[in-house]
């Protein structure tokens, strides 16, 4: 609160963060950077009768749920940076992960937040009844300018928003206005997720928990091709899976002449060009089994895939997806000066367009002269396109920006997210204008 007091006064901006590890370029920015991991990280209280608990932001994810981890409830966003990243930057970029097809983003999770407003004051935003709402529109200071405001613009723009706004779970970018229109209940806690600490300062969040799946098997599908490997996602997602995630080729060469994870590379076979890890969850380890056994049979009458490596084994599994969330780590570890950069990597489009959009996408940096390493979240029609630039080269950054453009070009074509997960920061809100419009980005 002094921080943000003292810089108000003074006129300097501020930058809440957690553990810094967003793509984007939202923790860098010119600003007092209030890091929030060394003190601002304890579980205040848990109420496993209602499932939920209050945390401070700078908790690790993977911190939290080991520390409830008792209970058999877990706060289910669960990006590949859960060891490090923390509960406030979850909010901040609307953190997602492996198992959104299950449990949606981080503002699915959110209930309440304690938030510090500009000018110090300390906000309590929660659900609101209409009556409540009322008396925060009626309410005295900043609190109740902002309240006024923010509804006013939601609402004059409501055209706008549903025009606008691509009708996907996977949109991360610009703010959650459409979270403000026609709903039960109105909550300034949704409009704060996803806002990258430009709005509020997160001090306190109370978190939705849920339970743990009592059982999970998972195989991976082996593909000589990658669209081949986009087509079986489409055929898989007929089975609802709890999750689909693509490792492509640039990370599994990766893994091969890596000492360390070459020797947890047991579940690939052959050299296949993309595998897909499957998951299916449920109450019995016979019910997993028999979804993942539906999965391959669908898969095999279409002729998708050549290996099917099922594992049953909770240990099993954890190495596997261990080996997945690796990939980032490995694939900037490629020889040479040019890696694969992220820019464009969390576009999202629906998941029936996915071939399609991949097809092109790849086409589009080829033209471009050069290619791309393909991974992550298929199940959503989010993955991750990281194409290589040498950011050393000035020919190489004038790519980068052409590749950015047609990027967005593409996405909009297809009615697709710019952003379907990590988020604006200073990499993308160039295109907010153009994916937005020039009314909503006023």
């Amino acid at each position: 609160i002094a921080t943000v007091d003292l810089a108000h006064r003074y006129g300097v901006p501020i930058l809440p963060r957690g553990g810094g590890t967003s793509l984007a370029g939202q923790t860098v920015g010119r600003a007092i950077v209030m890091d929030m991991s060394k003190y601002m990280n304890n579980v205040l209280e848990v109420n496993t009768e209602e499932q939920w608990a209050r945390v401070q932001p700078g908790i690790v994810l993977e911190q939290l749920n080991h520390q409830i981890r008792d209970t058999g409830l877990f706060f289910a966003p669960d990006p590949a940076t859960a060891n490090r990243s923390n509960v406030g930057g979850a909010i901040g970029n609307n953190s997602c992960g492996s198992h959104s097809i299950l449990y949606g983003k981080t503002i699915d999770q959110i209930k309440e937040l304690e938030t510090v407003l500009s000018d110090g004051y300390l906000a309590q935003l929660g659900p609101l009844t209409p009556f409540q709402l009322e008396t925060k529109l009626h309410g005295d200071g900043l609190e109740g300018q902002i309240y006024r405001q923010v509804m006013e613009i939601a609402n004059n723009n409501a055209e706008e928003v549903e025009s606008r706004y691509p009708k996907l779970m996977r949109r991360v970018g610009g703010y959650n206005l459409d979270q403000l229109i026609d709903v039960p209940q109105v909550n300034f806690a949704k409009l704060i997720v996803g806002s990258e600490g430009t709005l509020a300062t997160v001090t306190e969040a109370k978190v939705n928990l849920v339970k743990r799946p009592k059982a999970t098997a998972l195989m991976a599908v082996h593909f000589q091709g990658l669209i081949e490997a986009m087509e079986a996602t489409v055929a898989t997602l007929e089975h609802s899976p709890a999750a689909v995630e693509l490792v492509g080729r640039v990370i599994l060469q990766q893994i091969r002449i890596s000492l360390g994870y070459s020797r947890r590379a047991s579940f690939i076979e052959g050299d296949p060009h993309s595998i897909l890890l499957i998951e299916t969850a449920g109450d019995t380890e016979p019910e997993v089994a028999d979804k993942l056994e539906e999965i391959e049979k669908s898969l095999r009458r279409r002729g998708m895939g050549y290996a099917y490596i099922k594992m049953a084994d909770r240990v099993e599994q954890a190495n596997v997806w261990d080996v997945r969330k690796a990939g980032v780590g490995l694939m900037m570890g490629v020889q040479g000066q040019a890696k694969p950069i992220p820019f464009i990597e969390d576009c999202a489009v629906s998941t029936d367009q996915l071939p399609e959009y991949i097809r092109r996408i790849d086409e589009m940096i080829r033209e471009n002269g050069t290619e791309a390493a393909y991974y992550g979240h298929a199940s959503v029609g989010c993955i991750h396109v990281r194409p290589f630039i040498n950011l050393k080269e000035q020919a190489d950054v004038d790519r980068m920006y052409n590749i950015s453009k047609g990027a967005s070009d593409l996405v909009m074509e297809m009615g697709g997210a710019m952003s379907g997960e990590h988020g604006d920061g200073l990499l993308r809100s160039m295109w907010n204008e153009k994916v937005f419009g020039t009314t909503l980005y006023n």
